[in-house]
């Protein structure tokens, strides 16, 4: 198991509270404590990273594995690269960039200069910008290669784990957004889904191609950063996430998230949590229940 000693030079690191010797598992929400990190051996964290107008999602996997979500901003970087590092982390055993959009690979570069890598989930799309070519070209220079997201790719499959793209589904979208990788990662009985931008069009294909069974969610991380073209009543309906994680800017240009999104989860019954209002969150699970941690209540 790689070397979880804390580094204390990092600016800004976000850590876990211990109960008891235990974990009090819930979805109340309950404020981080520094000193201690939350994750066990028996244990899962999945980190809703704060880092503005963007997405990222830090995961620590059993075994001293790991994977990372998206990257969000280029000036996103070091706060990525420091929140890993102050877990002791040296390697990224799974990288997945949603889809070519800045805010999601913006930082993504600086990672793949800075980590090693294991494996790299991309939808098959591409884009003209600075911003995915310097990636790519990061990825070159390092020797990886890419694997394709898309529906029915496995990037994990053990025992109590797994870790499979439900989309994107079709490969001629209109829209960048609705090429987004979308992960549904399972921990024993508990289940994660990562939307990234996909839109209303995609939670449409994946209804269809889905059964409710495997949507069900007990944590989702809400598409598009809670746009009103996302978080349709009949998708959310049928995740049923126990929390809602909205990864979004403070006072954003583009008023995210959006009422109707927002008023989707509530008549759900689902707990919202906003990086701009929370600061960085976790959902830690044991394969039964999951408990729910905040920076910021």
């Amino acid at each position: 198991m790689r070397n979880k000693k804390l580094i204390t030079t990092v600016v800004a690191v976000i850590v876990f509270a211990l109960f008891g010797g235990g974990y009090y598992f819930s979805t109340e929400i309950n404020t981080f404590e520094t000193g201690k990190n939350l994750q066990t051996e028996n244990t899962i964290v999945v980190n809703f990273l704060d880092v503005g107008q963007g997405d990222s999602e830090f995961i620590q996997l059993p075994d001293g594995k790991c994977m990372l979500i998206d990257a969000s901003v280029s000036n996103a970087s070091d706060t990525i690269i420091n929140f890993i590092s102050a877990l002791g982390y040296d390697k990224i055993d799974y990288l997945v960039a949603t889809h070519p959009h800045a805010d999601h690979i913006g930082g993504m570069k600086v990672v793949v200069e800075h980590f090693e890598i294991g494996e790299i989930y991309m939808p098959k799309v591409s884009t003209n910008t600075k911003t995915y070519e310097s990636l790519l070209l990061a990825i070159a220079d390092k020797g990886l290669s890419i694997h394709m997201a898309k529906a029915g790719t496995v990037a994990i499959q053990k025992s109590d784990l797994s870790a499979e793209f439900l989309a994107p589904i079709k490969t001629n979208y209109d829209n960048l957004n609705n090429y987004s990788a979308v992960l549904r990662l399972q921990y024993g009985n508990n289940v994660f889904l990562f939307m990234g931008d996909a839109e209303n069009t995609v939670e449409k294909e994946i209804l269809k191609n889905s059964t409710k069974n495997i949507l069900k969610a007990d944590a989702l991380k809400v598409g598009h950063h809670g746009s009103k073209s996302a978080s349709g009543f009949e998708f959310v309906s049928a995740v049923s996430p126990k929390v809602a994680v909205i990864e979004v800017g403070k006072d954003n240009s583009y008023h995210h998230p959006h009422d109707k999104a927002i008023n989707h989860l509530t008549e759900i019954g689902s707990k919202i949590l906003r990086t701009d209002l929370n600061g960085n969150i976790a959902v830690v699970s044991d394969k039964t229940e999951i408990a729910v941690y905040c920076e910021k209540e």
